[in-house]
């Protein structure tokens, strides 16, 4: 085997994806602002090949946001110290579109690449969040489509910054005196809707062109946003169909603006609950499920719908009709969660319960959940996965010690690096700056 087939990210929130994770004594309790830890989660990851480490953020919380929500690192000063500590992972991190300036985003992202040498990626989101605009002088939080609508101008003037610099522009010539070749420096004069921003960007691009777009879009919208600008699109699908439907929609999408199937790579998140038998995954799922109780189960559940009080209706009556409540956060999300209470006709609670604690189809032996993830990528259900560990402790390490040799053995997973940038072992093109040609004609 030559090149990698299968594609595998860590999505590190501190202690783990579960909202109790930090109760579990298999991981720190302080484990969202434990850099130790951050270290020793992404250290593990690039021994075993992944290409990239995920880190998450929002930029609202109040008494019933996750615990380890309340207390995290922002997402760009710890890649700039995992950069530090690593050579060959990616480094992926969360900035809003929404609550944040294109200029500063783009200088800070292309410093990361920098610095890292071409392993970074930014995960672009929107901000679900209605409360997150008290946190910052831009009025009323935008409706789903105008957040989207501000989102394509912001990625347009991002990119345009990035190509500020053509590739060789600093000279640093000591003997002539020349630091830049002037004609390599280009102003992007960007005056739109939602953004100004003239330019040029004050730092060069990086050995990769530009960082890699991740995006997680799942409504109509946000699919449409993935399929213009994502390359590497981390999807929440629980099952095969649902997620082929997904990957077919996004890149029949994609094809329609131009692009190549092959230049976007749709990742699940992976959320395995694994064992040497049945049995022991089953223990490990029950002791996952014991660190939640019902009243938290309702905070988490109403998290998506913007924090909605779920507490004031019958636990064990049917999912109550809450009409609209949520359309402009969590859309897909709570769109999924609504149905899934409808068709399987679940009580309160029981949602509730599932939401917080979910088990979905990669649960089981090692060999059987390496399977259903080789059957995903064969399906065209996915190229690969963001892993997400309830805990983010001893059943990572099963899956690094367990479940990736049997991919290896299977042929459908490489452990060694085969680029020296986040693209590259992504499998994704180097992006050329839009003014070489124009630069060569010129001349």
């Amino acid at each position: 085997m030559t090149s990698k087939n299968m594609k595998l990210g860590i999505l590190i929130q501190g202690p783990g994806g579960h909202m109790n994770s930090w109760k579990s004594e298999d991981v720190p309790a302080d484990g969202s602002i434990n850099l130790n830890h951050y270290i020793a989660v992404t250290h593990k990851a690039e021994q075993a090949g992944f290409d990239f480490v995920f880190i998450a953020d929002g930029l609202h919380i109040n008494e019933k946001s996750i615990p380890h929500f309340l207390n995290r690192f922002e997402p760009l000063t710890l890649l700039s110290t995992l950069a530090a500590v690593t050579k060959h992972i990616g480094l992926v991190g969360t900035i809003s579109t929404t609550y944040s300036e294109p200029f500063n985003v783009a200088r800070q992202f292309a410093s990361l690449d920098i610095i890292s040498g071409g392993r970074a990626g930014w995960n672009v989101v929107t901000s679900p969040l209605e409360g997150t605009a008290s946190n910052f002088n831009k009025g009323n939080h935008p409706e789903h489509r105008l957040r989207y609508q501000m989102a394509d101008e912001y990625l347009e003037v991002t990119k345009g910054l990035w190509d500020s610099w053509e590739d060789a522009a600093f000279v640093r010539n000591r003997e002539t005196g020349q630091f830049f070749d002037k004609d390599k420096m280009h102003r992007l004069n960007h005056n739109g809707e939602f953004f100004t921003a003239q330019g040029p960007l004050n730092i060069e691009r990086s050995k990769q062109g530009q960082p890699v777009i991740f995006q997680a879009g799942s409504s109509k919208t946000g699919i449409a946003f993935a399929a213009k600008h994502g390359e590497a699109i981390f999807t929440n699908k629980s099952t095969l169909e649902s997620a082929q439907e997904y990957y077919r929609t996004l890149k029949n999408q994609a094809a329609e603006y131009g692009r190549k199937r092959e230049a976007i790579a749709v990742l699940p998140q992976l959320s395995p609950i694994i064992g040497a038998t049945e049995e022991e995954a089953e223990e490990q799922y029950n002791a996952i499920k014991h660190l939640i109780g019902i009243e938290e189960a309702l905070h988490y559940l109403g998290r998506f719908f913007d924090h909605f009080n779920f507490s004031q209706f019958p636990l064990d009556e049917a999912f109550p009709d809450i009409g609209e409540v949520g359309k402009n956060s969590f859309q897909s999300t709570t769109d999924e969660i609504k149905k899934m209470a409808k068709d399987e006709n679940l009580t309160l609670r029981e949602v509730a319960l599932r939401v917080a604690t979910p088990k979905n189809e990669f649960f089981g032996t090692y060999e059987q959940v390496a399977n259903k993830m080789i059957e995903w990528v064969d399906q065209d259900a996915a190229d690969g996965f963001v892993l997400s560990m309830y805990v983010l402790g001893k059943q990572y390490e099963d899956f690094l010690e367990h479940v990736v040799p049997i991919l290896v053995e299977k042929g459908y997973y490489n452990r060694g690096y085969e680029s020296d940038t986040l693209r590259g072992n992504l499998g994704l093109p180097f992006i050329e700056n839009r003014y070489k040609k124009e630069h060569i004609k010129t001349k």
